[in-house]
């Protein structure tokens, strides 16, 4: 066997023994949580193929199906369409006990609606007149609120947009909207720093994850979640994130390249 090949086999042994340690920390904090009825609502956000489904699998792989909830919305229907614009998000939210993850979230209408014209420039402005309030109910009502924002590089996002297509078990993630994504790339990045600009707040913060190394993304996303709720028998040793790979958004991360241009 080359040097190499044992340096992977080496590298994934390592990756797999970090996240089983971390996922029973995850079930420790899931014991807690039910145990204090509290409400976890993460949202987890970034352009297609950035790896949002990957670290949902892991976090909620060994945790209870009763108490984890995934939500991933389809295309509105026209009643949808016709409702307030959070109200079919707000079906959703975790009620006590309830941990719930939502893959792609209200941060549509800041992202994929505006570069793609799915909304009108009335829509897009209303939405981010009332987002701050909304997501200041939430936390006012005692959820725990993380929003995730997961920033790839414009050329992994081209490798893994080719590997998808002929990936036969990946069929159902292929969509026209793929071959849009390279294309508007600057448009997202334009959206994405509209949106951090106008939804970051001290009360409802956005956090980064570089994520063009998936297995270290979806690492570092449940040690920043661990660190940042309290339950018993927590391992502070093993919970303690990367901040050159994860951290609080920062109009300086733009300017210094911390964030994808």
């Amino acid at each position: 066997m080359s040097k190499r090949k044992e340096e992977k086999i080496t590298e994934k042994q390592r990756y797999k023994e970090e996240l089983h340690q971390l996922q029973i920390e995850l079930v420790k904090l899931q014991r807690h949580i039910i145990s204090k009825n509290e409400k976890i609502l993460v949202i987890l956000e970034g352009r297609d193929t950035a790896g949002k489904d990957g670290t949902i699998k892991r976090i909620t792989q060994h945790l209870s199906p009763r108490e984890t909830r995934i939500v991933a919305l389809n295309k509105p229907s026209d009643r949808e369409e016709s409702q307030w614009y959070f109200q079919r998000y707000t079906h959703y939210l975790p009620s006590a006990a309830e941990i719930v993850f939502f893959n792609r979230s209200w941060y549509n209408r800041a992202g994929v609606e505006k570069v793609m014209g799915f909304c009108t420039d009335a829509q897009y402005e209303e939405f981010f007149s009332e987002v701050t309030d909304y997501e200041g109910m939430l936390v006012r009502s005692g959820i725990h609120f993380f929003k995730i924002y997961l920033d790839i590089s414009r050329n992994e996002q081209k490798k893994r947009l080719e590997a998808r297509k002929d990936d036969p078990l990946k069929q159902w993630k292929t969509s026209p909207i793929d071959a849009q994504a390279v294309k508007h790339w600057k448009d997202y990045s334009s959206a994405r720093n509209a949106m951090f600009a106008r939804t970051h707040t001290s009360f409802t913060p956005w956090t980064v994850v570089t994520a063009d190394d998936k297995k270290a993304a979806r690492l570092q996303i449940i040690k920043w979640l661990l660190s940042h709720l309290d339950y018993a028998g927590k391992d502070v040793s093993l919970t303690l994130p990367d901040q050159t790979i994860i951290f609080g958004y920062d109009p300086l991360c733009l300017e210094n390249g911390m964030i994808k241009a």
